[in-house]
């Protein structure tokens, strides 16, 4: 999700990135049903990151819903409730048929509405809220960054910013902890971004609490940032619990990794097969796909990746190749 703190902001008004389920809506005739990762009773679902999806739900947030669950999934993962209350996405959700384990929050929003944050995720029944970008104690010079704050996160986030975002991350765990929530947070290409020897993420690897900050892997990202998303789980298989399926486009070489355009699962060059086997030797527990940009209709979009993320998550061939 790109920038989700600041992009919420304009999805609520468009003037512009846990629930508990009935009986299952009918999916669709060419969906394989079931849409397990893995073989295996505790087999985790492919979801979806609701911000695939921001604009249809700002025009009609249940109506989408349903279509969502019709189309076969059953996990989703909020991002932004568009002004409704957390017992009317509670009984929205229900019809659908669908169950919102986790949800979005940018630290910026976060330092501000915790309590709220906090009242609203358990009103709702979720399992986790993430945050999806950090911040800085003195943010002027993100504020100040040519093209923005979203701008200035990507490209001038300081080792002090992410060690203070850090000890901001681990205050936030341990108040959800106590509220019977998790915390985690997402990366999007800037944790990667090298300052003086080491990264954003290695900073965050080292300085929060494994008990109270765990982490949610956006493959798509991490890969457009030169990183292989199967090896990061496996070395850090005790922190990452959740992951973002997200392909990404060819780009020329050199190429800015924020510059890297997703495509429906399957049409890019990201190896998922990799990224599956890995899921499954550590044991991730939430996979929700999220398309940032599509290259067709939504719901057609939302149909091909949950088809293709099914069929590569139990080591099949898609057949036609993408890329």
């Amino acid at each position: 999700m790109e920038g989700f703190a600041f992009k919420e902001r304009t999805m609520a008004s468009f003037s512009r990135r846990r629930f508990l389920t009935t009986a299952a809506v009918a999916a669709a005739a060419s969906v394989i049903p079931a849409h397990r990762l893995y073989a295996g009773e505790s087999a985790p679902l492919i979801g979806l990151q609701l911000y695939t999806a921001r604009e249809a739900l700002a025009k009609d947030f249940p109506g989408t819903l349903k279509r969502i669950g019709a189309i076969g999934y059953r996990e989703v993962e909020a991002a932004g409730f568009f002004n409704h209350s957390a017992a009317d996405v509670e009984r929205m959700m229900t019809d659908a048929g669908l169950r919102c384990v986790s949800a979005h929050y940018g630290l910026a929003d976060l330092l501000k509405t915790a309590d709220a944050t906090i009242e609203y995720a358990n009103r709702l029944g979720l399992e986790y809220v993430v945050c999806s970008s950090p911040w800085a104690k003195n943010p002027a010079h993100l504020e100040n960054y040519p093209g923005g704050a979203w701008q200035g996160i990507l490209h001038a986030m300081t080792l002090g910013d992410w060690k203070w975002s850090a000890d901001q991350f681990n205050q936030i765990g341990q108040k959800m902890q106590k509220a019977g929530l998790k915390f985690g947070y997402h990366n999007h290409t800037m944790e990667f971004r090298k300052i003086n020897g080491t990264t954003g993420y290695q900073i965050l690897l080292k300085n929060t609490d494994p008990h109270l900050v765990t982490l949610e892997l956006d493959c798509g990202w991490a890969f457009a940032a030169g990183q292989n998303p199967a090896e990061l789980m496996r070395r850090h298989r005790s922190r990452i619990s959740m992951l973002h399926l997200k392909d990404m486009k060819p780009a020329p070489a050199g190429t800015a990794p924020d510059k890297r355009t997703p495509t429906e699962i399957g049409h890019g060059v990201v190896d998922f097969h990799q990224i599956f086997e890995a899921a499954k030797a550590t044991g991730i527990r939430h996979s929700f796909v999220e398309q940032d940009d599509l290259d067709m209709p939504l719901f057609e979009a939302l149909r091909t990746d949950l088809n293709n993320a099914t069929v590569l998550a139990r080591g099949g061939t898609l057949r036609e190749k993408h890329g």
